[in-house]
């Protein structure tokens, strides 16, 4: 069994295996590197068949989302440790030594992420991680350096080390064990969230996860469902009630969820105000699903819960009290 391994999910993603996997290869010697296709329709086999022929591909039959590539593409790899890496990462120099030697020198730690900032204004953070993510008292999730769609500038505010509800699928480090032994990544989730989740049955079991600054990489971001998908709606309203429903004490959920489903309501009113009427759909549209899957996310209820989360509404704080900015809360 290797130690650590990298492995970076593919979907047509050619043109960031070609610019980005030559630097994850200068700057990651003490780690194997894995590409596991999800049943590309590009070139991207053909790519890494010619140009990259050290690099283990893994080819998957069909494209079965994030969370169920990764499940069926892990099940072929055996190291201690493995880091789920986006194709559109450039990680730094010497970005995976301080992820490792904090896992070797921490075994109450499930995981941990890297700081993740923008690839395009690299002295911005990136949307999908920042500088580690929480979830506020109804269940939405967002990151110290990016609330909603806020985004911070990088200037060292968040340059300590410290606890996170969840780590970011775009770069995240688990040990492998705990990864099996929960299942690992929801395939139900599809696309979106299903780290988060991932995450939340973890620190139900009492493991935890940690930010680590030290450790820099650059996120591209939007590569396969852009901001303008209303599936990427769909997805996000549909898996953020799955993600209450599995894993919120039954106490909490009882009330929480109707209030959920009223600010759904609430951004469904504001899609239309917009002009956004397909996005606007995607939302009946995913409570019409969860209606459906209810009963099988019950099922998957874990205990106990031990997961704490921030005591506030993220929502009103964000829109009513205009307070954008992590450290301002």
């Amino acid at each position: 069994m290797t130690k650590v391994a990298v492995v970076i999910l593919n979907y047509n993603g050619r043109s960031y295996l070609e610019r980005f996997l030559p630097h994850l290869i200068e700057h990651t010697p003490d780690a194997d590197i894995i590409v596991a296709d999800n049943a590309s329709t590009d070139d991207s086999v053909k790519l890494l068949k010619d140009q990259f022929p050290s690099i283990r591909l893994i080819q998957l039959e069909k494209n079965h989302g994030y969370a169920g590539g990764y499940n069926h593409a892990l099940t072929e790899v055996k190291a201690e440790y493995y880091v789920l890496l986006n194709s559109d990462i450039e990680v730094s120099d010497r970005w995976l030594a301080p992820l490792i030697y904090f896992l070797d020198s921490n075994e109450n730690y499930a995981g941990c992420q890297p700081k993740i900032l923008d690839f395009n204004k690299r002295d911005y953070f990136e949307y999908a991680g920042a500088a580690g993510g929480y979830v506020d008292r109804f269940g939405y999730p967002f990151c110290r350096g990016r609330i909603f769609d806020h985004i911070e500038k990088d200037h060292g505010q968040y340059d300590d080390e410290t606890d996170v509800t969840w780590a970011s699928g775009a770069c995240l480090v688990m040990r492998s064990k705990i990864y099996h032994e929960l299942g690992g990544l929801d395939q139900d989730f599809f696309a979106h969230m299903e780290e988060i989740d991932l995450c939340w049955r973890v620190l139900n079991k009492g493991y935890l996860f940690r930010f680590i600054p030290s450790s820099v990489v650059y996120h591209v971001g939007g590569g396969t469902l852009t901001k303008a998908s209303a599936f990427k709606t769909f997805l996000n309203f549909r898996n953020g009630l799955f993600l209450l429903i599995k894993n919120m004490p039954l106490r909490s959920l009882l009330w929480k969820f109707p209030i959920r489903l009223k600010m759904d309501w609430i951004a469904f009113l504001r899609f239309i105000l917009m002009g956004e009427f397909s996005h606007a759909i995607a939302i009946p549209k995913a409570h019409i699903y969860v209606i459906r899957y209810f009963g099988k996310m019950v099922r998957k209820r874990t205990k106990p819960f031990n997961a704490s989360h921030k005591h506030y509404s993220i929502v009103y704080r964000y829109f009513i009290r205009k307070k954008k900015v992590y450290s301002d809360y």
